[in-house]
């Protein structure tokens, strides 16, 4: 009989967080992972070549190395074998003429480099920063706190008091723009406008959707503060540190294991029952790191639940999907800017009305015209990822339709029944390698060999990635904060006793920085 105090499923960094959370408060418990490998979203594989290590999912850190959890639990990781490389030159974007531009780690860099680009750009950037500054207590408290607690209640009085009703009203406000509206109104550049918009997408949202503003300027200002760091070796060295540690602390982690319900007796979790017969017992709760279409469509009986959750979890929305690039080269990418071959990550794009119409056309079920491709080069930071004088990008691509109606240049045929096909799927990326040559001049001369995968193939690889959505539902203001993932909860509670739910779908949202496994963790231990 397997016994634990807490059952954890799912092994997301939302699951490490926890784990090694509660393991290290003295609670016994056991994470069980359907897949293979553990990590979730964090997956370090020779998917090419021999010797080219690709992160098949996510690449950079940003988001944990500024995390809570890493500030707790951090010198345990590193004293268990995580190393980080990070280097001054963290994002950059270049234009299909040649333009480009590099965001540094130093604020005074950036000015200057965006003064260039047209006087007062820089400047402006500079009061868009200062002013996040001022307001990071509140920014962050709410975007990193258990909104329904205590803590949030005061830190809303604190700056009720602070800035009174007329400045919370106008704060409120600010916080609601949308991007365009913030490059449209201090940049004149469209380097700058192009630097900036793309990073939005990494947030769930398009340039148009509303606080979509303020989250361009979190990222930027978190970019600057922490570069994009990647895992010495590979990123799932962080995943090894993790379970080093959990283990380290009495606690198990097992793959393979799918969960298939969550069993109740008298009304609370008692147990977990897995496709392979397997039977948890958890004395103290379930905590699921999944989707709600997972929890409550099909890990939980239907008759244990309020039909306002049941009619929720229904509704809860998917985004677009997402396409993963996986490119060997035998040397690296010869760019048409030099510069760009020291930027970690990058994007390759129109400008910002590119960005806003390929969102649309997703959002409309067509394959884009113009992608705003992201590339990361992890060789650039460093060496052992790939062979000696060997090159890897890592291309991703977030404007794509989860269910094809159409292509916007009808050059590509569309399945009839709308699903993502293999040759669908290499069609179009044939389509991004074609736009991206004419920035890397030698990527086709170059590239050894590449591996796509489609919104349907991310799926299969991950289930927390319905529809190939990579933040595991729509981060509109309807589903973000108090409203995520469903109205009608609270927190991380569910209506079931002793069930606890986190992962990308819940509160703070998508990221890796573990913000969800954090907040339920310390609130069960404290």
């Amino acid at each position: 009989m397997h016994s634990s105090d807490y059952i954890i499923i799912g092994s997301g960094m939302n699951s490490l967080v926890c784990a090694a959370l509660l393991a290290k408060a003295g609670h016994k418990v056991t994470v069980l992972e359907r897949n293979d490998h553990l990590g979730g979203c964090i997956k370090t594989e020779e998917i090419s070549l021999p010797g080219f290590k690709h992160e098949v999912f996510s690449a950079v850190h940003p988001l944990v190395v500024s995390s809570p959890a890493y500030a707790e639990l951090g010198e345990d990781l590193h004293r268990l074998g995580l190393e980080y490389c990070n280097n001054d030159s963290p994002t950059g974007v270049v234009l299909p003429d040649g333009q480009s531009l590099v965001l540094h780690r130093d604020r005074s860099r950036n000015i200057a480099a965006m003064n260039a680009l047209s006087p007062g750009d820089g400047d402006r950037y500079q009061a868009a920063m200062q002013a996040l500054e001022e307001k990071a207590e509140l920014v962050f408290g709410l975007l990193g706190s258990s909104l329904w607690s205590f803590s949030t209640l005061k830190l809303l009085l604190k700056y009720g008091w602070k800035l009174g009703v007329h400045g919370m009203l106008n704060f409120v406000a600010d916080a609601m723009a949308n991007t365009r509206s913030w490059l449209e109104r201090d940049f004149k550049s469209p380097v700058s406008r192009a630097m900036l918009a793309p990073w939005v997408l990494h947030a769930g949202l398009g340039p148009e959707s509303s606080f979509s503003g303020l989250m361009n300027q979190v990222m930027a200002f978190s970019i600057e503060q922490t570069g994009n760091p990647v895992v010495k070796g590979g990123n799932q060295g962080i995943v090894d540190a993790y379970k080093a540690l959990i283990e380290e602390h009495g606690g198990q982690l097992i793959s393979r294991q799918d969960v298939r319900h969550i069993e109740l007796k008298n009304g609370k979790a008692s147990s977990v029952l897995c496709s392979n017969g397997d039977r948890f017992f958890a004395s103290n709760g379930v905590i699921a790191n999944v989707t709600p279409t997972a929890l409550y469509q099909q890990l939980l009986p239907e008759s244990c639940l309020p039909r306002e959750v049941i009619e929720q979890a229904a509704a809860y929305r998917y985004g677009r999907g997402m396409m993963m690039i996986h490119i060997a080269m035998d040397e690296p990418a010869q760019w048409q800017d030099p510069a760009m071959q020291e930027v970690v990550m990058l994007h390759v794009t129109p400008g910002l009305d590119a960005v806003s119409k390929a969102v649309t056309e997703a959002d409309c079920g067509l394959m884009p015209d113009k992608a705003t491709i992201v590339v990361c080069q992890p060789v650039a930071l460093d060496q052992s990822r790939a062979p000696d004088g060997k090159w890897i990008l890592w291309i991703q691509l977030q404007e794509i339709p989860q269910t094809i109606k159409g292509d916007v240049r009808r050059t590509i045929s569309c399945p009839e029944d709308g699903q993502w096909n293999e040759e669908v799927r290499e069609a179009y990326a044939d389509r991004i390698i074609e736009q991206l040559s004419a920035n890397i001049f030698n990527l086709k001369s170059a590239m050894l060999k590449r591996v796509v995968y489609s919104p349907k193939d991310l799926e299969n690889a991950n289930i927390n990635l319905l529809h190939g959505d990579a933040y595991s539902g729509v981060c509109s203001l309807d589903q973000f904060l108090f409203w995520r993932p469903l109205k009608a909860l609270k927190n991380h509670q569910t209506p079931v006793s002793n069930v606890y739910h986190i992962g990308a779908s819940t509160h703070p949202g998508p990221g890796l920085g573990g913000g969800s496994g954090y907040l339920l963790a310390k609130s069960l231990i404290g």
